[in-house]
């Protein structure tokens, strides 16, 4: 397993471990297999954990695997849709997240924990959901005022070693948050061939995975890549019921090229999307969402074989499938 430097969390592997697969939110598993999937990552080389309360039985499933006494060299996170709560508020629904999971996991404190909500200015009107906005939306004013100083106090008193971003909110508040000072430590940005957050996409602007990973590092940001199978949509087959008309249905529709790109080259489209997320570049590390070992065990391969070679990224930049 190689490893690449993560903000202040340092060498970190360059596959993560995410939550919503053992938390039972892709697709069918069991306890069983998601504790025996944990245990298997950990053992090929995963040292980071990406979780949040919303993974379903994630968080839980951890504190029972490891009793609270994980292996000491590695590092898990947390998250938490603050959304934009009243003024005055922030800190206190920050904190009793950050306890909540801590309690859940058996841990003392988080290695890294995120604002999950998108990011919007303050007048913003969304293209989809905008009457709920307030509850999967942080107005900027408050992200300004009153979550970067409660993250910052996390940290100052031990509770967690560093906090980020979720990267998926309007563009320009994301850049935003990556250039001015202060800035998060780590950003979770859409890391996969279409460019495409499918289902959790709710702004009508053109979407910049692209210029956020570059705006990220150039500013020093650690990168968590998610999304590289874009929820299904590069997979042989969703796994999960969903609409004809859900976002990420559409995207497995417009996908049909990638996938007979990929039974030409003998090759499951799975494992290809894993190599072309794990080359972009600037990309740290790569949250995977698998759900057993199976999953977990073509991620493992797609790492060890390394990014695509040339002659195939440009196969797939052919395709034209970038939203």
């Amino acid at each position: 397993m190689q490893t690449a430097t993560l903000g202040p969390l340092g060498k970190v592997s360059r596959l993560t471990l995410g939550g919503g697969g053992i938390g039972q939110i892709w697709g069918p598993t069991d306890r069983a297999e998601a504790r025996d999937t944990l245990h298997a990552a950990v053992e090929a080389g995963i040292t980071l954990i990406d979780t949040a309360p919303m993974y379903g039985t994630c968080e839980a499933i951890i504190g029972e695997t490891f009793a609270g006494a994980p292996p000491a060299h590695l590092r898990f996170t947390s998250k938490h849709q603050l959304g934009s709560p009243p003024v005055g508020e922030t800190a206190a629904r920050l904190e009793a997240s950050l306890e909540a999971s801590l309690a859940t996991m058996r841990l003392k404190h988080i290695d890294l924990f995120f604002l999950h909500s998108n990011i919007a200015p303050d007048d913003y009107a969304y293209a989809h959901g905008d009457a709920a906005r307030d509850r999967f939306s942080t107005r900027w004013s408050i992200y300004r005022d009153e979550v970067i100083p409660a993250f910052e106090r996390l940290k100052a008193q031990g509770r967690i070693r560093a906090w980020g971003i979720t990267g998926i909110g309007v563009p320009q508040s994301i850049q935003a948050a990556l250039t001015q000072a202060p800035r998060p430590d780590v950003v979770q940005v859409i890391t996969n061939l279409m460019d495409s957050a499918g289902g959790i996409r709710r702004f009508a602007e053109p979407a910049a995975p692209r210029p956020l990973l570059a705006a990220a590092k150039s500013q020093g940001v650690g990168v968590m890549g998610i999304r590289a199978v874009q929820a299904g949509a590069l997979t042989a087959a969703i796994d999960r019921p969903l609409s004809p008309n859900h976002p990420d249905s559409l995207d497995y529709a417009r996908a049909a090229p990638f996938r007979a790109l990929c039974e030409a080259w003998g090759q499951d489209p799975a494992l290809i999307a894993h190599r072309y997320a794990l080359g972009m570049e600037g990309v740290d590390t790569l949250v995977l969402g698998v759900k057993n070992r199976d999953e977990l065990a073509q991620a493992l391969a797609a790492e060890a074989a390394g990014p695509l070679p040339a002659d195939q990224l440009h196969e797939i930049e052919q395709l034209g499938l970038r939203t």
